[in-house]
């Protein structure tokens, strides 16, 4: 029987903590490392980093759009960052937020989910605006292969606030996704798979995460503000299965190793000290 997405990510916590740190290589973090900002600038600096910072974290989230821009040689440095991660003991979280029906779904599983492909990561973000259910072939390739998946819910851009706050009959757009996730994790211990991305800049008591039972991605710690302290008064006892998501605040201090490495261990360690 193949172990449960869930189980795999409280054990990755439990030893190295619950920092998710990103591969985010924006074109302004690869000039800041003196790279070009290309193929092979791209390649010197998502690997190095991962390198760092797989070593260290449970969860490392690279950042798919920013080596699909790239093209096809962007996609096979991707493939190495993952290859890289898993080699070094971190679970490798794929942001690919992809959102489809039917068969293009299944096709989107099979490439992110899928055992023997390239690009098949622990697990994957998925954005649920086609309708949750749309979303069903990913839930099921995920759960035969023992991944995870985690569903846009309440997201911490702007942009995002006027939809996922809508009303939809006595509870927000962002509730029926925490709801509809929480369904699907009933009963399943130590955590279900299905995760849902909840930003770390929102106010606190939006949501009632109490039926949830599974994993929250939480985004916008670090550069965009939110610091450890923030982290218990929004998500309460759901705490202990939240992954505050880092990267620019991290990857800012490359390209020296050792000062990238600091970072880390310093974030690692002010989470471990409030969330205990």
């Amino acid at each position: 029987m193949v172990e449960g997405f869930g189980a795999r990510l409280r054990r990755a916590v439990a030893a190295r903590g619950p920092l998710c740190a990103g591969v985010d290589p924006h074109p302004q973090l690869l000039r800041a490392w003196d790279l070009p900002a290309d193929a092979r600038g791209l390649e010197t600096f998502a690997l190095s980093a991962t390198e760092v910072l797989a070593e260290h974290v449970a969860v490392v989230k690279p950042q798919s759009a920013l080596f699909e821009a790239h093209g096809a040689k962007g996609v096979a440095v991707l493939e190495r960052v993952i290859e890289c991660a898993r080699q070094a003991g971190a679970l490798v979280l794929l942001d690919v937020k992809r959102g489809d029906i039917g068969s293009t779904m299944a096709a989107y599983a099979l490439a992110y989910l899928g055992e023997g492909s390239p690009l098949a990561a622990d697990a994957i973000t998925v954005s649920p605006y086609l309708g949750f259910g749309a979303l069903e072939p990913a839930f099921a390739l995920a759960g035969e292969t023992g991944r995870g998946v985690f569903v846009l819910a309440r997201t911490s851009n702007p942009e995002g606030e006027g939809l996922q706050r809508a009303d939809t009959g006595g509870r927000t757009v962002a509730q029926s996704v925490v709801d509809d996730a929480g369904a699907r994790n009933a009963g399943v211990a130590p955590l279900g798979a299905v995760g849902v991305v909840i930003g770390a800049t929102n106010l606190p008591g939006e949501l009632d995460l109490a039926g949830l039972n599974g994993p929250i991605l939480a985004p916008g710690f670090g550069e965009q503000g939110a610091g450890a302290r923030d982290l218990a008064p929004l998500f309460g006892d759901s705490l202990p299965n939240v992954l505050p998501a880092s990267a620019r605040a991290l990857l800012k201090h490359g390209p020296d190793p050792a000062a990238l490495r600091a970072a880390v261990l310093r974030t690692a360690d002010e989470l471990n000290r409030v969330l205990k």
